[in-house]
């Protein structure tokens, strides 16, 4: 059945902090490109998100900031709405959990459940800190996860494995409040049974959407299903949130992974009222397609769980897929958040400023499809000079400045084309189906790919053709050609829309293809589904406007300022994570006057053979010249640290290593990374010999 409508949902980003371009790359961007291209084939799209603004970690960054978490959410919520704005996330409407809304609906939504008996109530043993006095959601707990050993997981998730928890499964938990260790004491929840869900579940995702679902998708449900599903609570002890609406549940609030998924119906109620649409088309009726944007982290939260309550409800629709993505890494370190170990989206435009397709261009270039894929700054750079100013920009700069040059803007008319002209007009007409097959099968990376074959086409068309010659030799050529190229152009206008938005904006105004003008013989607007039917896109007459630079070359510099700026990132959580060896057992005056440690310089160095670790050096002790065995190969050449003036404890007893005497032991410590440092004077004119006391 074709769809009359589409609901594209895209992930509740998290009101704890800034976005960064994981989340970009993750979930935005894909589920950006998806719903621009529908509206530019005209199909009717609600495209929702909204701020996920309740739950625990919301209440500890205000504890740690000495603020209200409302006042935490209001902040971060104006930085992430402007963030998307920035990038052209075209959001329908973006919303917040904690809007009055979405307080009805979900609230509504969990007293149907309650009164058709869909919960199970039990009083349970949950962990509580006994030093704070209250119980500990999910994240207030960390501990050490039991199917992999991570020792920082958290009480829901561990995000080393991925596996999804509860935090009595942790080992060996602690309060992330008060460091204490917890106790379990009593409490009352309410819990949703998923394994009464298990026989529609296998029928749904493991037969139904076998085939065209994503196998990282698809591979963690059955996962999850064959493991056999549990009860969930849906109720947490929590002072922030929605209150549970029942009788004798005060002092608890929905669980967040039950209250936010329901964001997304508020949203929709939020967004049609404004719109004079009905909400329930898009969530209710057959005839839609229901489609979620998520990271690899939320699958179990969008497939399994919210289906459950979704096919509990009963009268909604399920979501016809769930093309969630992998993890993105940053320079071959996982993105996080508390590290600093990312490129926010509100610094990177400081840094580049007009420039936010070239980082749409490039994650989805590397966009984690299937697995886990990396951004580097080198890459960045490459994709921009060598693809986006190269092929992309050059082309569009040639076609525009010579059609003002030669024929003042206006569109030639072409004389019959030949056989190469007709070749690259068929491929240019067949690129939009092709695009656009890539898109609806969720291979966004493939789909920008094709797109840039456009631009190679018209670049390689126009090289080949070279009318800057012809137009000396051949002036119906000349106009032939370039009528060809500036179809391309207009064709790349369309297309690179749903992946480019910014520039497509600016290359329509070039090629003067939104003017409002009735005088206009340009028809209006030129839709994807043209690109295919005709190859009049610029009719013969039609005035373009003068040319404007679509991209810019990115130089060493500017990359390097951002390389350095995460080394001082690395360095700092270096610092801040160094361990600080204990104290030794104390001792005497006496015992430290026993040792003779003597100013000496390293006069010789070489590596002992079939050894890694060890090199023997002869020291310049200025008692005398003796030859000491030093496990520092790993860390110094030897003749790097000829001539260099070291600490020597002297009356060390010798010792054999490998057949040689060792006779002291030169002095040395790390620096924050890590690295051997020598324990040198810090003052020129140190002589040899001089005692250390």
């Amino acid at each position: 059945m074709t769809p009359k409508r589409y609901t594209i949902t895209a992930a509740l980003p998290y009101t704890n902090g800034p976005i960064h371009i994981g989340h970009l790359a993750g979930v935005y961007v894909p589920a950006d490109i998806y719903a621009r291209y529908l509206r530019g084939i005209d199909k009717d799209v609600a495209f929702i998100c909204g701020s996920d603004e309740h739950g625990v970690a919301i209440s500890i960054k205000a504890k740690k900031e000495g603020i209200t978490p409302q006042e935490v959410v209001d902040k971060y919520n104006t930085i992430i709405k402007d963030s998307f704005a920035d990038f052209g996330i075209s959001f329908d409407n973006y919303s917040r959990t904690s809007a009055q809304v979405h307080h009805d609906t979900a609230s509504e939504f969990f007293t149907k459940l309650y009164e058709k008996g869909d919960f199970i109530e039990e009083v349970t043993e949950q962990l509580y800190d006994p030093e704070a006095n209250q119980y500990l959601a999910d994240r207030f707990v960390i501990g050490t996860c039991p199917k992999c050993g991570n020792e920082e997981a958290y009480g829901d998730q561990c995000e080393n494995c991925g596996s999804s928890l509860n935090a009595t499964d942790l080992i060996n938990p602690k309060s992330t409040i008060s460091g204490a260790k917890p106790v379990m004491k009593e409490t009352k929840h309410w819990f949703l049974p998923l394994e009464r869900y298990e026989d529609f579940l296998k029928q749904w995702i493991l037969e139904d959407h076998k085939k065209d679902w994503k196998s990282n998708v698809y591979g963690q449900c059955k996962s999850w299903i064959d493991d056999g599903l549990r009860p969930r609570a849906v109720t947490r002890d929590l002072d922030w949130g929605i209150p549970v609406p029942v009788e004798g549940a005060e002092g608890k609030v929905l669980y967040v992974w039950f209250d936010a998924p329901i964001g997304y119906i508020s949203s929709t109620k939020e967004w049609a009222a404004r719109e004079g649409k009905n909400w329930e088309d898009y969530w209710k009726k057959e005839d839609t397609k229901l489609v979620h944007f998520i990271g690899k982290d939320n699958i179990v939260f969008h497939c399994i769980i919210f289906p459950a309550m979704l096919k509990a409800e009963g009268s909604y629709i399920l979501p016809d897929n769930v093309p969630a993505n992998e993890f993105l890494n940053l320079e071959g370190n996982k993105l996080s958040t508390s590290k600093n170990w990312a490129v926010w989206l509100h610094e990177y435009l400081e840094d580049f400023p007009g420039q936010q397709d070239v980082l749409r261009y490039t994650l989805t270039a590397n966009a984690p499809e299937t697995k886990d894929n990396d951004f580097t700054w080198i890459d960045f750079q490459a994709r921009n000079n060598n693809e986006l100013v190269a092929i992309f920009g050059n082309f569009i700069n040639r076609v525009v400045v010579l059609t003002s040059k030669y024929y003042e803007g206006v569109i030639p008319q072409p004389a019959a084309f030949n056989e190469e002209d007709e070749r690259v007009l068929a491929e240019m007409k067949a690129y939009p189906a092709v695009i656009a097959s890539s898109i609806e099968r969720y291979r966004f990376r493939e789909a920008q790919n094709e797109l840039m074959n456009v631009a190679r086409l018209g670049n390689k068309y126009l090289a080949d053709a070279e009318p800057w010659k012809t137009v000396k030799t051949d002036a119906e050529r000349t106009q032939t050609v370039m009528y060809v190229a500036l179809q391309i152009a207009a064709s790349l206008a369309v297309l690179s829309e749903p992946f480019l938005p910014h520039t497509a904006k600016t290359l329509k105004d070039m090629l003067n293809m939104e003017s409002n003008d009735p005088l206009m013989t340009l028809p209006q607007p030129l839709s994807w589904s043209s690109l295919g039917e005709k190859i009049d896109l610029l009719p013969v007459g039609h005035t373009i406007n003068a040319a404007a630079l679509l991209f810019s070359k990115i130089e060493d510099e500017q990359i390097q300022k951002q390389l350095d700026k995460l080394e001082a990132t690395k360095m700092s959580n270096q610092a801040e994570n160094a361990t600080v060896t204990p104290q030794k057992d104390t001792i005497e005056f006496d015992d430290f006057t026993k040792l003779d440690m003597r100013v000496g310089t390293i006069i010789e160095a070489e590596k002992m053979p079939k050894t890694k670790k060890l090199l023997v050096l002869k020291v310049d002790t200025g008692i005398d010249v003796r030859t000491i065995v030093s496990g520092i190969a790993e860390s110094f050449i030897p003749e790097e640290i000829i001539g260099k003036q070291v600490t020597v404890l002297v009356n060390l007893a010798p010792r054999a290593l490998r057949g040689v005497e060792s006779q002291g032991m030169i002095l040395m410590t790390e620096d924050a990374q890590g690295k051997l440092v020598f324990m040198n004077p810090d003052t020129a004119g140190v002589k040899n010999g001089v005692v250390i006391s």
